[in-house]
């Protein structure tokens, strides 16, 4: 008798449970085709502007263009970030991330619902024209970029080999706007490229985050490591970002096994994602700089972020762009595209960056140092001096030279030729007697407990040199990164 009425109790209890199930699940249903129903009515009404658009309007309209640009509409009510692609822009954007494509040479974005120049590229029309990061384009040729997209103004600035363009733009610097007219060219991007600068300390530029960036990086920092570096300067400024899978492989370079890289934070569970590193793909623990400004996003931030927050490397420059946004680009059937942001990115202590920066560690402005002469004697239909870089591997906040959209006072900028050019002047005049007098010199210094022979000590890189006179920023990494390989060699 009592098994009998456990036996009913759990019966029971096992109907009552599925009673639940299929009450909640109706109401889900319910809720779902609810929800349908109400997008589908108001799509009826998308349906009758369309139908009224193609019998009434005064002249026929391309019901393709009508269809885009209703999709178009839809986006701008998003976020900036967020775009539609036709298949002519998809197939651009595909060659952006591959390294190859016509235009100008400029990352945009968009900024207080304005045009922004994020970073022009290196060696490109615009780097040449003296584009700088920060700059709004208020049109292009005669279109102003008031309500238009991303990806349209991309179209726009895309062009033939050979074909001119004209950009209006407004600086701070600027009383009024100013109009640039810029020859397109074919644009191919390196993305690395490094050297050794002084006393062991190497230098690896990145300019953008694409397909094969991370091998790239993986290669500069071998052949740096084979010629003895024993510190690191990792240059990310002006680099307007790109793949996050690309920047997740480069900062696992420098960080130890287990430690977080990024996380996303989405509105599906499936878009929440956490990025560690890997033990297999980590560097030596080199005492390392990252250098970023205004030009540095996204991806760039995601490096700079998880380096700053495991203190694997000091920051030095100027505040970085601000976009912690994560965008998945979706296929459709007509070979378009949707660009649709998906989720927010989060640095390893937490932090979102968007619409915010990261503050670097220690923060140089930057102003070029023929600023000051070129202010006092311009030339007409010439822009300054101090928005065009000189040399080919740089560019306004970019690899080893100049950052034409900062401020910054050089005067207190102590040059390398300072610490071993007097001793060499001076070695050069007491060597005019014997060299058995230079060897006995040498032996009583040595005596002395003086353990430095003035006479290899190398002569600094003309070069090198020039390139430090020219970018405090630079110059500032440099000599952090002197002063902890004297403070470790004189611990050890």
């Amino acid at each position: 008798m009592y098994k009998t009425t456990s036996k009913r109790q759990q019966i029971l209890v096992v109907l009552l449970a599925l009673c639940v199930v299929v009450l909640i699940g109706t109401s889900l249903t319910t809720r779902v085709l609810a929800t349908q129903s109400e997008t589908y009515e108001k799509l009826k009404i998308f349906s009758e502007v369309l139908y009224l658009i193609q019998t009434n309007y005064v002249k026929d309209v391309d019901v393709q263009d009508l269809i885009y640009g209703g999709i178009n509409g839809m986006l701008k009510t998003l976020d900036a970030h967020s775009s539609f692609m036709t298949p002519d822009m998809y197939d651009e954007m595909q060659l952006d991330t591959r390294g190859n494509f016509g235009g100008l040479g400029i990352q945009i974005g968009m900024k207080d619902d304005m045009l922004t120049v994020i970073a022009p590229i290196d060696d490109t029309p615009a780097f040449r024209a003296g584009i700088v990061a920060g700059d709004k384009i208020l049109k292009i040729d005669d279109q102003t970029t008031n309500d238009m997209s991303l990806m349209e103004a991309v179209k726009l600035m895309r062009g033939p080999k050979g074909s001119k363009v004209i950009l209006s733009i407004m600086r701070e610097s600027f009383t009024k706007p100013k109009d640039f007219e810029l020859t397109r060219d074919i644009i191919e991007l390196k993305s690395v490229n490094s050297k050794m600068l002084v006393d062991k300390i190497g230098y690896v530029r990145l300019t953008q985050f694409q397909e094969d960036s991370a091998d790239e990086v993986e290669n500069a920092l071998k052949d740096l490591e084979e010629k003895g570096m024993e510190a690191l300067i990792f240059d990310l400024r002006s680099n307007p970002g790109g793949l996050l899978n690309s920047a997740v492989e480069i900062s696992d370079k420098f960080l130890e096994k287990g430690k977080l890289i990024v996380y996303t934070e989405g509105r599906k569970k499936n878009q929440d994602m956490r990025f560690v590193a890997h033990q297999e793909f980590t560097h030596p623990n080199y005492p390392m700089v990252v250098l970023v400004d205004h030009g540095s996003a996204s991806a760039s931030e995601i490096v700079a972020g998880a380096l700053k927050a495991h203190s694997r490397a000091i920051l030095i420059g100027t505040q970085t762009y601000g976009k912690g946004s994560v965008q998945s680009v979706i296929p459709l059937s007509d070979n378009s595209a949707l660009r649709l942001t998906t989720a927010g990115y989060f640095t390893p202590d937490g932090k979102s960056i968007h619409e915010k920066g990261i503050t670097p560690d220690i923060i140089v402005p930057f102003e070029p140092p023929q600023a000051a002469d070129e202010a006092e004697q311009p030339k007409e239909g010439e822009q300054p001096k101090s928005d065009t870089p000189k040399e080919d591997d740089a560019v306004d906040e970019k690899p080893l030279n100049e950052e034409p959209s900062q401020d910054q006072d050089t005067e207190d900028q102590v040059a390398p030729e300072k610490e071993t050019g007097p001793d060499q002047e001076m070695e050069t005049e007491e060597n005019a007697a014997p060299e058995k007098d230079t060897d006995a010199e040498q032996e009583k210094k040595t005596g002395e407990g003086d353990i430095v022979e003035p006479d290899k000590t190398p002569a600094l890189d003309p070069e090198i040199e020039k390139i430090l006179k020219q970018d405090p920023q630079l110059q500032r990494g440099v000599d952090v990164l002197r002063g902890i390989l004297i403070f470790e060699s004189q611990s050890v």
